[in-house]
């Protein structure tokens, strides 16, 4: 590179952050223009310093390194800092993602550097939703959906959403009488929830089936779901065939 690439050191620890500093003086490739503790503090600070590069811890409280991710419109490259996680680093060595397991030694963070630094000569980019997907344990699904609405973040519990509608590239969270846009396919969305609660009931909407009241017959092969505040949504013959197998 021709210049020095700016970077933010993001984790909850502050003898992690400290080694990390430590190391990452060696390197003059790097410098490390912020620090965050937490991941809302993580979020208002890439996105106001436009870093190069952020080293993310994974496992952090009130807002997780993928949330962080989720959150940014123009996510930097990233190597991901972690403790032991077997379904994380499987994702991260699928999607050639670069992560550093605590504890790592200077030699493994020059390697993950030089990595960076390669894909990002290349334009390399990353599907973080998707490494996200395949970083959660199997049968484990979103427990909270988080949506940016300018300088606000909302923080829904999973259980808490009555139905979501696809709207072209965005979809449509119905929470408690109010909407709220998010830039997402209804289709990825959908595999990243509870099976068991949310049924895609029509190629437009996907159901809580805990707000269903009542099913009525529309017309032959389509069916009107009634929800318990009283609105309708259209369901389809194959949402008719997942609602029996719930219900």
């Amino acid at each position: 590179m021709n210049r020095p690439l700016t970077a933010v050191i993001v984790d909850d620890e502050d003898l992690a952050r400290g080694l990390l500093r430590e190391y990452l003086s060696s390197l003059p490739a790097i410098t490390v223009i912020a620090e965050c503790g937490n991941g809302f503090d993580a979020v208002k600070t890439i996105t106001d310093l436009q870093p190069d590069i952020v080293f993310l811890d994974i496992q952090m409280p009130k807002l997780s390194g993928f949330e962080v991710l989720e959150l940014l419109e123009k996510p930097p490259a990233v190597v991901f800092v972690t403790a032991f996680d077997q379904f994380a680093l499987k994702a991260f060595d699928v999607h050639a993602v670069d992560y550093l397991l605590k504890p790592y030694s200077q030699e493994r963070l020059r390697e993950a550097v030089d990595h960076a630094i390669e894909r990002m000569q290349r334009n390399v980019p990353h599907n973080f939703s998707e490494i996200a997907r395949a970083a959660r344990p199997a049968g484990e699904y979103l427990e909270r959906i988080l949506i940016k609405e300018g300088n606000k973040v909302h923080v829904f519990p999973a259980e808490k959403i009555d139905y979501i509608e696809a709207q072209d590239d965005y979809v449509s969270f119905r929470v408690e009488g109010k909407s709220y846009l998010k830039l997402q396919r209804l289709s990825e969305l959908e595999s990243s929830l509870d099976p068991k609660r949310f049924v895609r009931i029509h190629r437009s909407f996907l159901l809580n089936i805990e707000r269903l009241s009542k099913l009525e017959l529309y017309a032959k092969d389509s069916r009107t779901a009634i929800l318990k505040d009283g609105t309708t949504l259209s369901v389809s013959r194959a949402g008719y065939d997942k609602l029996k197998e719930l219900l």
